[in-house]
């Protein structure tokens, strides 16, 4: 069942973010993982949420995406992430179509 990396980014580094989203996209497809949503225009239609960077990531497994988000291969991208943006991060499981 695939499963979902839902990532709401707030950049305040943009040169930092830059090297991250460049060096991030190797080792996201190493484990089975592709972009669904990556920026783009964002409209809220419901509620407050705040007005910022999202991103969504399917992974053909929980398995699959928690290896890559613990990876040995991920951590030093990671740490570009962590210094030059603040995200809230969730994994979610997916279902199978209807």
């Amino acid at each position: 069942m695939p499963a979902y990396l839902v990532a709401h980014i707030d950049v305040h580094d943009s040169g930092g973010f830059e090297e991250y989203r460049t060096r991030v996209v190797p080792v996201v497809a190493a484990y089975g993982g592709r972009y669904l949503v990556r920026g783009g225009a964002l409209e809220t239609l419901e509620g407050a949420t705040q007005q910022r960077r999202l991103v969504i990531l399917e992974f053909p497994s929980m398995d699959a995406a928690q290896s890559f988000y613990h990876s040995a291969e991920y951590a030093p991208v990671l740490q570009l992430r962590l210094n030059s943006a603040a995200s809230d991060i969730v994994l979610v499981e997916g279902c199978l179509p209807v």
